[in-house]
């Protein structure tokens, strides 16, 4: 079971009740400069964090002067659209004293959803990743509708774990932990520190909590996005001077298991869940260079099967017929087969631009 300590890419879900006081619709300053201080700890050590925030509605609203306790879907757009800076140079106030610089990304279901644009997304994430570059996610709630958006920063924060291969994710909350019954409702709830798996008895358990916006089956779906990615999640209280520290040291929490690792659920996902639109035949070369861990070069590719886009499953076979893997293309037909059996380097000059191989290691499932 991954645990903080030992997790190599954490997501922390911060919302808005923890980034915002209420009391004055400004920046908890404090807290999150002690938020900061963790975050900065565990980049010390090695580990890379990615921050899932809320908190642009609430700043915006209180810039443009709007105080009414419902706002109508524009007003909504219009207070993320003024509070989404607020919220940037506040993250940016809090990283920088502890050596750690920020990224805006903004998105949309679709961006998770949409396999183009979800490959677009994970590039940028894991390149600031690669950059040493903490992003600071949100809702673009500026274009978002009711009919059209995640609903809650839960499922984001989950979904964007999946995204970049998180071996952790840490929901911030207003309890600490899944108890087997709402503990302000109940006093004779009891505290679950390990769950090793989402049963049906324990997702009753979260039916009727109340916690923040959404509530902690909010919070339980986006355990089970998590643990089907391969990733662990922690559920433990945000309103701490330094929660992860704490959590760290023993404070109570609900630490989630996942079945696999990042990579095995994700090569699992390609191999047993997506339709494929079309095939790569593969010369014997390329075949043995796929079945010892490497990426498909274009230069090892004898034919195109098939119409399919940017990110669409193609199933990889060598020229006997024989199925040697699956996986997710990273050129559309048209320019897969203009790209057929030339060397990496002629790439660009080809199509005017380079995606890299057809298909890289990390999106290809091999055959059993």
């Amino acid at each position: 079971m991954t645990t903080l300590a030992s997790a190599r890419l954490v997501v922390v879900k911060v919302g808005s009740s923890l980034v915002v006081d209420a009391a004055v619709g400004a920046v908890d300053a404090a807290w999150l400069a002690a938020l900061a201080a963790d975050l900065g700890r565990l980049r010390q050590r090695g580990q890379k964090p990615l921050i899932v925030s809320s908190g642009a509605v609430a700043l915006g609203r209180r810039a443009l002067g709007l105080k009414r306790r419902s706002l109508t879907l524009p007003e909504k757009q219009a207070a993320a659209a003024a509070g989404q800076p607020l919220l940037m140079r506040a993250w940016q106030e809090a990283l920088a004293p502890v050596g750690l610089t920020v990224a805006q990304v903004l998105m949309t279901p679709d961006d998770t959803e949409v396999r183009r644009r979800y490959l677009n997304a994970r590039a940028t994430l894991e390149t600031l990743l690669e950059l040493d570059v903490t992003p600071v996610v949100n809702e673009n709630d500026t274009v978002a509708t009711e009919e059209i958006r995640y609903g809650d920063n839960d499922r984001l924060a989950a979904r964007v774990a999946q995204m970049v291969g998180a071996d952790l994710l840490v929901l911030l909350s207003d309890v600490d932990g899944l108890y087997t019954a709402d503990p302000r409702r109940d006093p004779a709830a009891r505290h679950i520190p390990h769950v090793a798996a989402l049963t049906p008895e324990i997702e009753a358990m979260g039916g009727g909590a109340h916690v923040g916006s959404g509530g902690m089956a909010t919070k339980l779906a986006a355990v089970r996005i998590a643990a089907a990615a391969g990733c662990s999640t922690l559920i433990t209280l945000g309103r701490r001077p330094a929660p992860l520290l704490e959590a760290e040291e023993g404070a109570r929490a609900t630490l989630f298991a996942a079945a696999a690792t990042p990579a095995a659920a994700y090569k699992a996902w390609i191999a047993g869940s997506l339709a494929p639109q079309g095939a790569l035949v593969v010369d014997d070369g390329a075949a043995r260079a796929l079945r010892a861990g490497k990426s498909l070069l274009s230069a090892g590719v004898t034919a195109v099967e098939g119409v399919f886009d940017k990110g669409d499953a193609l199933i990889v076979r060598d020229i006997a017929g024989r199925e040697v893997g699956r996986g997710l293309s990273r050129y559309d037909a048209a320019d897969a087969l203009r790209i057929v059996g030339l060397k990496s380097a002629a790439i660009e000059a080809a199509l005017g631009y380079s995606a890299g191989p057809l298909i890289h290691a990390d999106d290809l499932a091999l055959a059993g």
